[in-house]
């Protein structure tokens, strides 16, 4: 079976596919200084309290956290006796090349994203991914990666403003029932929460006028259901879009290698 593995600047999710379906997910805080015999322990001892029975053989690594993919490496290594892909490496093939600057290097999650986008919803594609920070990917019609956009994510701009203003709380992420808020609180998720709405539509419709032609937009992270609550800004959201991502990759390489 194959161990996907996204590591994110905040969290770290593990999935199993067992051919057909992701038979099992698990999310865990991303720290560098966690040891593959960690990853082990934690990643067998779920696998035990909730009964999944599955011989991992083939690993795949998505990290926009350098530092932590040694260790995920050698949990492969170690425990599954399997060489782990990790996207963004020269020996992981992407279906089809990303068109950027010359000596960019595009965060592995976003090529993720944009293998699955255009799998599940077609070119000519906005994905809209609500993580530590938020980041719009623009896929060309045959697939391509071609660039896009990366904005501070929700709750880092929250803790920037409670870090930078010390009279300010810190709040949950919320819908507001009104723009004008009559307490401190109050205040502060109006700002958020039209502040990113704003943000979402003149970002994708910039990027429309650019690219000059209908673009759909795909949400995905935790937050893509709060900011799609009565508004048209995305056409779907798709959850488990990394994960889908990180499957083709792997299936990808394993056709490109036979």
């Amino acid at each position: 079976m194959l161990l996907c593995i996204d590591c994110g600047n905040t969290n770290t999710v593990f999935s199993i596919w067992d051919g057909a379906d992701f038979i099992a997910t698990w999310r865990m805080e991303t720290n560098h200084k966690r040891t593959a015999d960690e990853y082990f322990v934690w990643l067998t001892g779920l696998m035990r309290l909730q009964g999944v029975d599955a011989e991992i053989s083939e690993v795949i690594v998505s990290s926009t956290v350098p530092r932590v993919v040694f260790n995920l490496r050698v949990l492969a290594n170690r425990y599954f006796n399997c060489r782990p892909l990790v996207v963004g490496k020269p020996e992981c093939a992407l279906p089809v090349d990303p068109r950027v600057d010359p000596g960019t290097t595009v965060g592995p999650d976003r090529l993720v994203n944009a293998v699955a986008g255009f799998e599940r919803h077609g070119g000519d594609l906005i994905v809209v991914d609500f993580g530590t920070a938020t980041t719009f990917d623009v896929v060309a019609r045959d697939g391509a990666y071609i660039g896009g956009v990366i904005a501070p994510g929700v709750n880092l701009s929250l803790e920037a403003l409670h870090a930078a203003a010390a009279a300010l709380p810190h709040v949950d992420v919320t819908m507001p029932e009104k723009a004008i808020g009559t307490n401190t609180v109050a205040c502060i998720q109006s700002g958020v929460f039209w502040g990113y709405i704003g943000l979402v539509e003149g970002i994708v419709r910039q990027i429309r006028l650019e690219r000059d032609r209908p673009m759909k937009v795909i949400a995905t992270g935790g937050l893509a259901e709060l900011f799609s609550q009565g508004f048209d800004l995305f056409d779907s959201i798709d959850y488990d879009l990394t994960m889908h991502g990180l499957r083709l990759i792997n299936d990808y390489n394993k056709d490109h290698r036979a």
